[in-house]
């Protein structure tokens, strides 16, 4: 019973978080989509419980019954074994149900599965390991949609011409990690192991741990800051073909206007503002860039004659860092913004690990039917949990998404 009292325990605490994600904003806030890549927070709000009520009630509820038979197909995000889905790019016209009806249908959900798990769980049980784990990814799921919840209403209130700020709380991280010059650590090459490695949990795509050879390299202690971006944006380094691959290329001129800074940011006069949670502000050159494409990434990476780290380099030399680093001897120059500032684009397309099985049934639509056409993040961002985030942690994107926070981390061999 202890054991299913904790996993009830994170269960509320999780769902209790992303609801305080929607306090500060009015029902018109919660409803409007402002690209065809971001949702509606009422959107977010409704999926990651229909992920519950369709993944575990539907198949563990005696007698279960859906709370609007409508919602399965409303908010299935992917799911092609579930069904047919509302199209992504129109979630901002469902204007019905209100958003007063999804908060009723998350209550609903939620003390229905804490039924269901209490059941489960009782002395003379044993809580079934597959409900388990299925809640137990719903969780990971919604912390997902969490930090997705930030980046979209930064994107929303980014269009709106009054340029409100948010005010939940501290998401940018505290810039003084930047203050500090960037060192170049130095790690052995070899073959090493890649994959998640311990018992707690961890998606499909982080699976099987691997062995993997590498050449020595050097990776940059701290992510690239604002005032280094901006010598890139001074040198011209927009406006030189050389720096950019041929799709990145085409991709800066694909608009009414070519693009010349990272997405939020703003020129006035000689001065450059940045769009945040906290509304528009002064440009903090000791801060780390962020929401930047992969093409934009690699550039910067070429015209300081480094490069991207591969994926495996970035979680071996984390892995490394933590190995070595002990309370009693830290020499040299450490890691630093790993999880806590910005996403690191590595140069890795998204492809599966040699050995990948992806989940039987429709929840095996998770991860790897998305392993083309997109590039490996590593590591975190402000604004993803911090109990979230872990080395073999595989995020990924398209090579021009930068709606999200993404940064990068130099890399270079020696």
């Amino acid at each position: 019973m202890t054991h299913t009292v904790s996993l009830l325990s994170r269960y509320e605490a999780v769902r209790l978080a992303t609801m305080k994600l929607a306090e500060p904003l009015s029902d018109e806030d919660c409803c409007v989509q402002s690209m065809p890549e971001a949702s509606p927070v009422k959107w977010h709000l409704a999926h990651t419980t229909w992920f519950f009520e369709t993944f575990i009630l539907e198949r563990f509820e005696p007698d279960f019954k859906p709370f609007d038979p409508q919602f399965r197909y409303l908010f299935n995000s992917y799911y092609n074994g579930i069904g047919e889905q509302y199209p992504r790019a129109r979630r901002g016209m469902i204007t019905r149900p209100t958003l007063d009806q999804i908060e009723d249908y998350r209550q609903d959900v939620d003390a229905r599965l804490s039924t269901l798990l209490i059941v489960a769980g009782a002395p003379s049980r044993n809580l079934d390991p597959e409900l388990e784990r299925l809640v137990t990814l719903g969780l990971h799921h919604e912390q997902q949609h969490q930090e997705l919840i930030l980046t979209d209403v930064l994107h929303l209130f980014w269009q709106n011409p009054l340029r409100p700020a948010y005010h939940q709380r501290a998401t940018e991280p505290v810039p003084s990690s930047n203050a500090q010059n960037l060192d170049w650590l130095t790690v052995d090459g070899g073959i090493v192991h890649i994959g998640h490695q311990d018992t707690g949990f961890c998606f499909d795509n982080e699976l099987p741990r691997h062995r993997q050879y590498l050449e020595p390299f050097q990776i940059a202690s701290r992510l690239v800051s604002n005032s280094e971006y901006l010598e890139f944006i001074r040198a011209g380094g927009y406006q030189d073909p050389a720096l950019w691959l041929s799709e990145g290329w085409a991709w800066l001129h694909s608009g009414d206007t070519p693009i010349q800074a990272p997405l939020y940011w703003e020129q006035h006069g000689q001065d450059w503002c940045e769009f945040s949670l906290d509304g528009l502000v002064t440009l903090d050159g000791n801060r780390a860039v962020r929401h930047l494409s992969y093409f934009e990434a690699d550039a910067y990476a070429r015209w300081t004659n480094a490069r991207l780290p591969t994926e495996a380099e970035w979680e071996h030399a984390v892995e490394t860092q933590a190995v070595n680093n002990t309370p009693t001897a830290q020499a040299g120059p450490s890691l630093v913004q790993l999880f806590d500032t910005a996403w690191q684009w590595t140069s890795n397309s998204y492809a599966p690990y040699p050995g990948f099985t992806p989940a039987q049934g429709s929840i095996g639509e998770y991860n790897g039917k998305f392993m083309v056409n997109q590039y490996v993040l590593r590591g975190g961002s402000c604004a993803t949990p911090a109990d979230h985030s872990r080395p073999s942690y595989r995020n990924f994107f398209p090579s021009n998404a930068r709606w999200q926070y993404t940064g990068l981390r130099l890399a270079r061999t020696p």
